[in-house]
């Protein structure tokens, strides 16, 4: 399908597992991108022998246009930041200067990190973005794609602008089903209930998959769930959910409801060639902390403003840290201490 003509390059500041999937598929597309990363092999790899897209849904290799943070020269009208969110606020101060006095900048990424970004650029130069899909960045040059799942945009104040739907239609060349939403908040606070759900599956070895199959284990999401679904309530947002999972049953819903958004979990992920979350990859195979303050921790910190206790979410948050830190290792006991308060 005709994609809209644009006069500049996207600029996606991260080219791992989620910027470098996009950016693949819209120079693909034939739109211009040029992506930026701090691994100057990755960068290297990518605009010389090409970025190799690898797995299930899709296998190809492009040569995408590609810079580390102190080559970026000029300014972007569009700007799609894909960074860990951890990485959010250093990534802002470092792009800030090539965004455009009428630019913008959508947050690819897990977690509330349009909120930091709103406080650094103002929230008329944000737009939001819901996405969930399965990719690992292997190593210079390669992404598995896993499994494709849902592509939500929408402006902060719910409006819908021109800009919104311009790039609506540009990232359909990756996600042609991708929607635009006037209620952004609710899919991202949607996503944060399954989100802490895959922390708790990185506390142990096994697959999100047989975690989610296990019965016994049930309550630990049941909670999780709840306590995410509490403080979006008290903040006036009511969760949306995406493809089969939705966290509405957490709040309201029977235990019948509830099982079966926990076995459509187990299903979903027994499909997937990504066995385990990206969560569960920092921790095991980079060693490196994840994004556990920016999906669980800020809703602790949220829910504590709002007088709403979250000591399964705390808890979580806990666990991970100490595997961060190497006072814990991801096992079966690990999990355990989660579970032995939830109900």
């Amino acid at each position: 399908m005709p994609y809209p003509k644009i006069d500049e390059p996207i600029l996606i500041w991260g080219a791992g597992a989620i910027g470098g999937t996009i950016g693949a598929y819209l120079a693909r597309a034939g739109i211009p991108v040029c992506l930026v990363d701090i691994v100057a092999e990755h960068v290297e790899a990518c605009r010389t022998d090409g970025l190799a897209i690898e797995g299930p849904v899709d296998s190809f290799k492009m040569i995408v246009p590609a810079v580390t943070p102190d080559r970026v020269e000029g300014r972007y009208r569009r700007v799609i930041l894909a960074v860990k969110a951890p990485a959010t606020e250093a990534a802002i101060a470092a792009l800030a200067p090539h965004l455009a006095e009428d630019g913008y900048i959508l947050s690819a990424q897990n977690g509330l990190n349009e909120i930091a970004i709103a406080e650094a650029v103002g929230a008329e130069r944000t737009i939001g973005c819901f996405l969930n899909f399965g990719a690992d960045w292997l190593g210079p040059g390669r992404i598995l794609f896993g499994n494709r799942s849902a592509m939500v945009i929408g402006e902060l104040d719910g409006e819908t602008r021109e800009r919104t739907r311009e790039i609506h239609a540009l990232l359909r060349a990756f996600e042609p089903d991708a929607v635009i939403t006037n209620d952004i908040w609710a899919y991202l606070w949607g996503k944060l209930s399954y989100g802490a759900m895959l922390f708790a599956t990185a506390l142990n070895m096994e697959s999100m998959a047989a975690n989610f199959a296990d019965p016994a284990r049930a309550k630990v999401w049941k909670t999780l769930g709840r306590e995410v679904m509490a403080v979006a309530a008290a903040r006036g947002v009511t969760p949306i959910g995406f493809a089969g999972f939705d966290p509405l049953p957490f709040a309201e819903g029977s235990e019948a409801e509830r099982d079966r958004i926990i076995a459509w979990l187990a299903d979903f992920n027994a499909k997937s060639a990504k066995t385990h979350s990206g969560i569960w990859r920092d921790l095991a195979v980079r060693k490196r902390r994840t994004e556990v303050n920016q999906q669980v921790g800020i809703v602790g910190r949220l829910g504590r403003e709002s007088g709403i206790a979250t000591p399964a979410l705390d808890r979580l948050a806990t666990l991970i840290g100490d595997i961060e830190e190497g006072r814990r290792p991801q096992s079966a006991e690990t999990f355990e201490e989660l579970a032995k308060i939830c109900r």
